[in-house]
């Protein structure tokens, strides 16, 4: 796919590393999780849509609640490896849909919570916030959530930002700072914000683990032909021997929970 405004508009498919990113890109902390929990988000019996599920991380991770599931993703490749992780895990309370986050053919008022972690930047925000009033309920609620490395505040994330790019220049994905909220023009009628949550962890990766977080991300492994993959791969190894493990990498979670405008 390409995007007005992320990376030149250049092409890249998450589907490529699908294989990857179940394995990989299960990094959230649990005090995330804690804290969705805390703020009403998978209670027995919710009726929840995960928009961009990719390989379904965060159904899978909540499951345990006792919500039910609807994991969506524009992604056949993402769906296909979704639904076979949560058949290995024996959960039934997980469906999957290959759908666009702007039009997922579910009926109005379908649903209890919608949920976009890590996503909602790929989306068009108006026609996506459009779609979440639509199939949400009238007492319901959008939970957008992101984390975000730091560069600024970790050097070994600035050093692999700074591979990243010499591989691809066009890569706009780093470079984060400590995120400053504003009342977004999509909620403007649909939406009023309940609360915000934010704070900063120090998450642990294995020199394999990490390397593999960004062999999966935009940049590398959803947008570089193979030979170069390998290449990036082959330094950044290397660039790591440096480093004891665990990793202790700074990133910042951050968690912004909307309801519906009566």
């Amino acid at each position: 796919m390409k995007i007005n405004g992320i990376d030149r508009e250049r092409d890249f498919d998450f589907g490529r590393v699908s294989a990857d990113y179940a394995t990989f890109r299960d990094i959230y902390p649990q005090s995330m999780y804690d804290k969705l929990v805390m703020l009403g988000i998978g209670r027995e019996g919710q009726q929840i849509l995960d928009l961009g599920s990719g390989t379904a991380v965060l159904p899978v991770r909540l499951s345990r609640t006792g919500a039910i599931f609807t994991a969506t993703d524009i992604s056949a490749e993402q769906v296909k490896v979704g639904e076979r992780r949560v058949r290995e895990r024996g959960i039934d309370n997980i469906r999957f849909k290959v759908c666009a986050a702007e039009d997922t053919g579910f009926a109005d008022n379908s649903f209890d919570v919608v949920t976009a972690v890590q996503c909602f930047q790929y989306f068009d925000a108006e026609k996506a916030a459009r779609e979440i009033r639509r199939v949400l309920r009238p007492d319901g609620h959008f939970c957008k959530i992101f984390m975000d490395w730091l560069p600024y505040e970790d050097e070994v994330i600035a050093e692999m930002e700074r591979l990243v790019l010499s591989y691809n220049p066009a890569w706009n994905g780093g470079g984060f700072k400590t995120y400053d909220y504003s009342y977004p023009a999509w909620a403007q009628g649909r939406f009023e914000i309940e609360t915000i949550h934010s704070y900063n962890a120090m998450l642990e990766f294995t020199k394999e683990g990490w390397l593999g977080r960004i062999k999966t991300c935009r940049g590398v492994g959803a947008s570089l032909p193979e030979d170069r993959i390998r290449a990036f791969e082959h330094e950044y190894r290397s660039m790591l021997e440096k480093y004891g493990e665990p990793l202790r990498l700074k990133h910042q979670i951050h968690i912004e929970l909307y309801r519906v405008l009566k």
